[in-house]
């Protein structure tokens, strides 16, 4: 007769892991890097023409100023995620830190408009390796409800970046302190980067990378093709005079897009996962995003060259000028966060309908404006609308999302974002040029430019109906 064995003592359950203690100290500086790179690529627009005048290229050079930036940040961005997982997310988010501020001081350098190009061509890939490493950092570092609300800072920094940022450029370039002119508007990074760089290696843990990691080397050469396809003859067709090739080479822009989600579906590690491609709400919100953000960077180059072009104001009055934009954004950026929560979507739509009634304004005084404050009353009312959509936009576009999906889907929106920028300052100096190379007067210009960015608008509506319908719970 054998003995029935006793039961085995139960284990106790593995206690929850403590949080890091020093996550909030970790994401205030990757929230200092994101600062870093956001307002680098909106504080050039309105030095933008006071560079160009000083170094030579004139419009071309103001373009690429802008596109330089973001064309090589868009390629990168979502491939730098990956070398995270592969090399180290902190060790990847060190070199980009760095490889930013360096390239800062190389701008500020500048002695003519190809190297300024090219350093902020540098600026743009560093600062794609450096904001993925952020997003898994957060990830990583939060876990639970405090993730979702750590992921949902990244918005309302966006709304103090888009606020400032033309306003910080253009009070920078006028300051001339020392003697630095337009040059002290890249060397305003020295102190975030240096700040970003002493905080990671103090606050942000070591973990260990994922040798096995693959690189989708196609897809990303699949992304950089299309990307450049579509903004190169957008920045030269009209110096060129518009051949077929450069029509051709636009068109083939969102075809080479086309294929690299059908490549990212096939693979078996894709830069991007396959249920972000099919999520409805995820892919129609960027699509949002795009004709948003494009809307917004392009107009604000335009005004630039308004204002300091026809008008003949400094940087500094440039600055000043657009502050009723930055305060119509300011006043309802606030409260928009939490309108979002209570009624999601409709409050994106009813900023995108009250900043294309603002360009209405914009343009119907265009005509006779003899300085900055005659725009007043359309740029303030298109400020109001942006600012009900900047904020919470990333918020509601990201309620669809998996909550394991958050840190790759903000990668690929900010992406999106770069990239809706440098195709936005293409488009719409496109339209400005257009105008002013038929004999146009420069209000005239500036009006056909307003509406064509209400119309840019007006698709972004249209798209909004996909949008989820609440914002991401906090």
């Amino acid at each position: 007769m054998t003995l029935p064995k006793p039961p085995e003592p139960l284990k106790a359950p593995e206690p929850p892991k403590a949080p890091y203690p020093h996550r909030w100290a970790v994401l205030a500086v990757v929230l200092a890097a994101e600062v870093m790179d956001l307002l680098d690529a909106t504080i050039t627009g309105v030095a933008a023409p006071a560079i160009a005048a000083d170094l030579g290229g004139g419009r071309e050079t103001a373009q690429w100023l802008q596109a330089g930036y973001t064309l090589p940040f868009a390629v990168l961005l979502i491939t730098a995620g990956r070398l995270g997982d592969r090399y180290g997310r902190r060790r990847l988010f060190l070199l980009g830190a760095a490889g930013f501020t360096l390239a800062s001081v190389l701008c500020a350098a500048a002695p003519g408009p190809a190297w300024l190009v090219a350093a902020r061509a540098a600026q743009g890939a560093a600062g794609a390796l450096l904001l993925p490493q952020g997003f898994g950092i957060v990830k990583e570092t939060f876990e639970g409800p405090e993730q979702a609300r750590a992921f949902g800072l990244f918005g309302p920094v966006m709304g103090v970046c888009a606020v400032g940022g033309p306003v910080l450029g253009g009070l920078l370039a006028g300051a001339d302190l020392f003697g630095t002119g337009w040059r002290l508007v890249f060397l305003v990074n020295l102190p975030l980067g240096l700040a970003a760089l002493a905080g990671a290696v103090h606050w942000i843990p070591r973990t260990v990378p994922d040798g096995g990691a693959r690189l989708d080397v196609p897809g990303m050469l699949l992304a950089g093709a299309a990307s450049g396809a579509l903004v190169y003859p957008l920045v030269q067709g009209r110096e060129l005079g518009w051949p077929a090739w450069s029509i051709a080479l636009a068109a083939a822009g969102p075809l080479g897009f086309w294929l690299f989600a059908r490549h990212q579906r096939r693979r078996p590690s894709p830069l991007v996962a396959p249920t972000l491609l099919a999520n409805r709400g995820y892919t129609g919100g960027i699509a949002v995003a795009v004709a948003f953000f494009a809307a917004f960077t392009g107009l604000m180059l335009v005004l630039s060259l308004f204002l300091q072009g026809p008008l003949g104001l400094s940087p500094e009055g440039a600055g000043y000028s657009v502050a009723p934009l930055a305060l119509g954004i300011a006043l309802t950026a606030g409260p928009a966060g939490g309108l979002a929560r209570k009624h999601g979507r409709l409050v994106i739509q009813a900023g995108i309908v009250l900043s294309a009634l603002g360009l209405g304004l914009l343009a119907a005084t265009a005509g006779g404006a003899v300085d900055g404050w005659r725009l007043l009353p359309g740029t303030f009312v298109t400020g109001l609308g942006m600012g009900l959509v900047i904020p919470p936009l990333f918020d509601v576009i990201l309620a669809g999302v998996a909550d394991h999906e958050v840190g790759s889907a903000s990668g690929v929106l900010n992406a999106v974002q770069q990239l809706a920028n440098a195709v936005g300052v293409a488009l719409l100096v496109t339209v400005w040029s257009a105008f002013t190379d038929h004999g146009r007067g420069p209000g005239a210009a500036l009006g056909g430019t307003a509406l064509a960015t209400a119309g840019l608008l007006a698709v972004a509506l249209l798209l909004s109906v996909r949008l989820p319908r609440t914002a991401r719970a906090q």
